[in-house]
């Protein structure tokens, strides 16, 4: 009888949830988030409650191409940008010294204050129940995710499941000759899903990542430092509200380099090292390499430069980023004290690499489905990936998918041209990846469309249809689309005689005007902005004083780049003809002899929705694309 209680509890305990959710790191999450916010019963499970958001590297976020992703997360609905802002100890826009498509927010943040603004927000989400506990195997049926198998023996039913198990999976952590299991240290890894899902019929690999010592900061000479201050302005990332961190309160980073000295010292730790050694399997980071393998690989090199980060406002423990390493303890504390400043510097806990399984994401759909059984979907470094911001936006992807594929709707699938996310999934799904995927401003051919000013615009009304983004951002979102334009009309009805304007234009270096001229068309000039025009011209100033600082920006931006942007939009209607013509589900490739090999294989295996789909395909050539387009009669 008390057997039979105790079983009628645990059902109760665990009724059936819309979609469980494997793993709170960042991209599990925005998948939990996400999901719950659309009105899904959500079941969060992780290992450990206190660790939920934990920034397991660098304590920053955004950075280039990375801010413009926490931007769209944000114009999306999702959460990174709000807490970020909540968290931030530091703010710089990083090049500001080029055109706008290249400017990208970052952020320093208090490591222990986001993970605590993450668990808040989540915890005062609707629909969304949370479990301690591993998961070590899934509930499958006829090819179909039923829910999860936990550690303490409970099955818990679900419609989805969203696996987002970061570094977990089989993860070994590598000391010097030292190495032991472990997703992140002092917590234990992983086991039983890799196994399963091979076992299904699942392609698997290992990849590698690290992370630098963490010193002690009361023990550092930082007057041999450069000093890398916030900057005076602080626009932060969530479009919702502005960041109440005040510029003067920002705290500091500094810059330090390593030597040849330093050098010498490490190379004589790499007898021992498990990634010269062998031990080490898995690829790591091309774009976040160790330390011991950027002295391998830029040998010409005589030092290489070291940032020193603050971990938050109320701790003393430093971050020394471009130090990763899987170096000795011994040979780590050694060569940081031949680096300037850390002469006498104290180590908190050394630097490690870990090694873990992932699953190449040509196995997915383009809602992060995976192809081989319905309704599971995989988010974040599972998939391939590095950094914070490329797994939030992929678990808010996964967590909006995951909703709808519950409730029989259409994915929500967005277009390289229309989002870096859409960048991202594209590139993963095509062309797979063999190394941790960085996101870069590089990988976007359409960089103009896709700023970071502008997420907003581009995603707020698309979230706001699906029902996650509220209707206080839908609100924002039309009063600047109105303010944008009310600027634009008077920037291009407002003319300056030239004795008005000529003094400004000789102090930013620009010729004077000869005759009358509209406000728009001096903007277009080189080195001409609008808030210098403002302060330097007390009846524009009075026109445009009462619109926010973001409607101006957005204004001036649309009116100097118009050309350019409505280039890059001709080429997206160019390029969006292939996306529309649609290749038949199971299309049998082996019948085109004319096809490369590599084609014929790569379409077999990813089968490609469409011939744009195709076209971007890894080892794809032209001459492929278009024996495909003839054969269909195109």
């Amino acid at each position: 009888m008390e057997q039979e209680t105790n079983l009628l509890i645990l059902l109760k305990m665990f009724q059936k949830y819309d979609i469980i959710v494997v793993g709170a790191g960042h991209a599990g999450c925005e998948a939990a988030a996400s999901a719950a916010n659309m009105g899904s019963k959500v079941l969060l499970i992780t290992m450990n409650m206190q660790t939920i958001a934990q920034m397991s590297c660098n304590p920053a976020m955004g950075g280039i191409a990375k801010g413009q992703i926490v931007k769209e997360i944000d114009a999306l609905g999702g959460y990174s940008g709000i807490v970020t802002d909540k968290s931030m100890i530091q703010f710089r826009m990083l090049n500001r010294s080029k055109g706008p498509a290249m400017w990208s927010p970052r952020a320093q943040s208090d490591r222990m204050l986001f993970a605590q603004t993450w668990r808040e927000m989540l915890e005062q989400t609707p629909n969304l129940d949370f479990y301690q506990d591993t998961v070590k195997g899934l509930i499958v049926n006829n090819n179909k995710v039923e829910g999860v198998i936990t550690g303490l023996g409970h099955e818990i039913k679900s419609k989805s499941v969203v696996l987002t198990n970061g570094t977990f999976l089989n993860g070994v952590i590598h000391i010097g000759e030292k190495n032991f299991g472990g997703g992140r240290v002092a917590e234990k890894a992983a086991t039983g899903i890799t196994e399963q899902l091979v076992a299904l019929g699942f392609e698997s690999d290992r990849l590698k990542t690290g992370t630098p010592p963490r010193i002690d900061g009361r023990s550092l000479d930082y007057s041999k430092m450069e000093e890398q201050k916030g900057d005076d302005e602080i626009v932060g990332f969530s479009y919702l509200e502005k960041p109440t961190l005040k510029p003067e309160n920002q705290r500091s980073c500094w810059i330090t380099y390593t030597s040849q000295e330093v050098h010498d010292i490490l190379k004589e730790g790499f007898d021992s090292s498990p990634m010269y050694q062998g031990r080490i399997q898995g690829t790591g980071p091309r774009y976040c390499p160790s330390i011991e393998d950027k002295i391998n690989r830029f040998a010409e090199r005589d030092r290489h430069q070291l940032f020193v980060e603050p971990e938050g406002w109320n701790t003393v423990e430093i971050y020394v980023n471009g130090f990763s390493t899987s170096l000795s303890e011994d040979i780590q504390i050694q060569a940081l004290r031949k680096v300037p400043g850390f002469e006498n510097c104290k180590m908190f806990r050394p630097g490690y690499a870990i090694e873990y399984d992932y699953f190449p994401p040509t196995q997915l759909k383009f809602s992060l489905e995976t192809k081989l059984i319905k309704n599971l979907f995989f988010a974040g470094q599972i998939n391939g990936t590095t950094g914070y911001e490329e797994a939030a936006c992929q678990g808010l992807m996964a967590g909006i998918n995951a909703h709808q594929n519950v409730n029989n709707l259409e994915p929500l699938v967005l277009k390289r041209s229309e989002a870096y996310i859409g960048v991202l999934i594209d590139d993963l799904i095509n062309k797979g990846t063999d190394e941790p995927y960085r996101m870069f401003t590089s990988r976007a051919e359409f960089r103009t469309l896709l700023r970071q000013d502008n997420a907003d615009i581009r995603l707020t009304e698309i979230s706001y249809k699906l029902g996650l983004a509220g209707q206080d951002r839908m609100d924002k979102l039309l009063v600047k689309r109105k303010g944008v334009e009310e600027v634009k009309e008077i920037l291009f009805n407002t003319s300056f005689e030239t004795e008005e304007v000529n003094e400004f234009l000789i102090s930013v270096y620009s010729s004077p005007l000869l005759i009358k001229q509209k406000t728009a068309q001096i903007l277009l000039r080189p080195g001409v902005g609008l808030k210098a025009m403002m302060l330097a011209l007390p009846k524009l100033n009075e026109l445009l004083c009462n619109f926010d600082s973001d409607i101006i920006e957005q204004a001036e931006i649309q009116i100097k780049y118009d050309t350019y942007i409505e280039k890059e939009k001709e080429l997206v209607v160019k390029m969006s003809q292939l996306e529309n013509l649609n290749i038949p589900d199971n299309f049998n490739y082996n019948k085109l002899v004319s096809l490369s090999n590599e084609a014929r294989q790569k379409f077999t295996k990813i089968q490609p929705k469409t011939l744009g789909q195709a076209s971007r395909i890894s080892g794809v050539n032209p001459s492929d694309v278009q024996i495909l387009m003839l054969f269909m009669g195109r």
